[in-house]
C-alpha cells in the first residue's frame, strides 16, 4: 500500500518479480477489496503463487515514525507484513513505505540482533567495477567505532550474499586515506579491523571518488555521510543525463551523432538506471527487510523483491550471525588477554620484580 502510487505501482512490480522468479511466493498485505479488484484479471497460475492478507491501517508517508507506531500498531499492512516475517511465514519484507516508519516498527516488531546497537541500512551501488555495497544510508545518523565495525562485518556478509564474492574487500570512507586523518571513531574502527582477527579483508580508508571507482566491495560509514552520498550521487545522475539530452538535441549534426551511439547511450542508460539497484537491506534485525524508493516504478519495486530473494535464498542472516559470533569471540579474548597482563603487571609490582 506505501510508495508515491500505491498499489498502481506495486502489484505490477510483483507480478513482474513473479513472472520472472518461478520459485517465488509473495503475501500481500492491505486493503483486501482493492487487491482483489487489482488481481483480478491476472492468470490463475501467477495468482495461485499470491496469498492476501487484509489490514485495516496503511500508513501515510507523512507519518512520523511515533505517529506510525501509535496508529499502525497490530493493525496496519506494514505491522502485518513485519509479523509474517517473525512468525517464519515470510522469509523477507518489502516495502515501498514510510522510511522511518518502516524502520522503527522493524526494530519493534523483529528486534536487533545480539550485540547489535542499531540497524544499518545497505544499498547496491553501481560502479566501474561492477557493483558495491555502502552502508549506513541513512538509518542512524552518527556511528562510533563498534558500530562502523559492526556495520563492516554485515555488509561484508552481504557483499557474499548479493554479490557472490568469497572474500569481499572493506573500506571505511574517510576524509583520506593516511591513518591520521578522519574523526576519531573512524580511526578507531580502522584501527579495529586492521588489528583484529576478524573474518574480514579490511582494505583500509577509502575517498568519496573511489565509490565510483568500486574500489572496495564494501564501503561502511555512518548514516548522515551515506545518505548525502547516495542523494549526490542520484543528483549527479539526473544531471547528466538531462546535460546529454540538451547537448545531443542542439543541432542536426549532434542528433545524427545521437542516432549512430544509440546502443551505447542505452547501455549507459541501462548502468546509470537507478531501478537496477534499487533497493535498501535493513541489517542488523533478526528478519531481512528491504525498503524500495517510494517514487520508483514497477521494474524498481521487482529489484527490491529480486534481491530480496536473494539475500533470502544464501543465508545473510546465517553469515551475519556467525561472524558476529566471531567479533564476540575475538572480544572476550581480548578483554581476557587484557586482565591477565592487568594481574600479572600487579604481580610484578607487589614482588618488586
Amino acid at each position: 500500500m506505501g510508495g508515491d502510487a500505491g498499489v498502481e505501482m506495486t502489484i505490477p512490480g510483483v507480478l513482474r518479480a513473479l513472472a520472472t522468479h518461478d520459485d517465488l511466493r509473495v503475501i500481500l498485505v492491505g486493503d483486501l477489496p482493492l487487491l482483489e479488484e487489482r488481481l483480478r484479471p491476472i492468470g490463475a497460475d501467477l495468482r495461485a503463487r499470491i496469498e492476501l492478507r487484509h489490514a485495516d491501517v496503511a500508513i501515510r508517508m507523512d507519518e512520523k515514525p511515533s505517529q506510525a507506531l501509535r496508529k499502525g500498531r497490530r493493525v496496519s499492512s506494514m505491522w502485518l507484513a513485519l509479523e509474517a516475517v517473525k512468525q517464519g511465514q515470510a522469509q523477507a519484507a518489502v516495502s515501498a513505505g514510510n522510511t522511518g516508519a518502516l524502520m522503527a516498527m522493524s526494530v519493534f516488531v523483529l528486534k536487533t540482533m545480539e550485540g547489535i546497537k542499531r540497524p544499518a541500512i545497505a544499498g547496491l551501488w553501481p560502479t566501474m567495477r561492477g557493483h558495491s555495497i555502502v552502508l549506513d544510508l541513512g538509518a542512524t545518523i552518527g556511528a562510533d567505532a563498534e558500530q562502523l565495525v559492526d556495520y563492516a562485518i554485515m555488509g561484508e556478509a552481504m557483499a557474499r550474499a548479493l554479490l557472490h564474492v568469497e572474500q569481499p574487500s572493506v573500506g571505511l570512507l574517510n576524509v583520506g586515506v593516511e591513518e591520521i586523518k578522519g574523526v576519531e571513531e573512524v580511526r578507531r574502527a580502522g584501527r579495529i579491523l586492521r588489528d583484529a582477527a576478524l573474518p574480514i579483508r579490511y582494505h583500509g580508508f577509502v575517498e568519496g571518488d573511489d565509490i565510483a571507482r568500486g574500489t572496495v566491495d564494501v564501503f561502511v560509514t555512518e548514516g548522515f555521510t551515506g545518505n548525502i552520498a547516495l542523494k549526490t550521487a542520484e543528483g549527479t545522475a539526473r544531471q547528466i543525463s538531462q546535460f546529454l539530452k540538451v547537448e545531443l538535441r542542439a543541432s542536426i549534426l549532434t542528433r545524427l551523432g545521437a542516432l549512430l551511439a544509440r546502443r551505447a547511450f542505452r547501455r549507459l542508460k541501462e548502468k546509470l538506471d537507478p531501478r537496477a539497484s534499487n533497493g535498501g537491506i535493513f541489517l542488523g534485525l533478526n528478519g531481512i527487510v528491504v525498503k524500495s524508493h517510494g517514487g520508483s516504478d514497477a521494474l524498481g519495486f521487482a529489484n527490491a523483491m529480486k534481491h530480496a530473494r536473494e539475500v533470502a535464498r544464501h543465508d545473510l542472516m546465517d553469515k551475519i550471525a556467525h561472524d558476529l559470533a566471531a567479533k564476540k569471540m575475538m572480544g572476550e579474548l581480548l578483554r581476557t588477554g587484557q586482565r591477565q597482563a592487568s594481574a600479572t603487571q600487579a604481580d610484578s609490582v607487589r614482588t618488586g620484580t
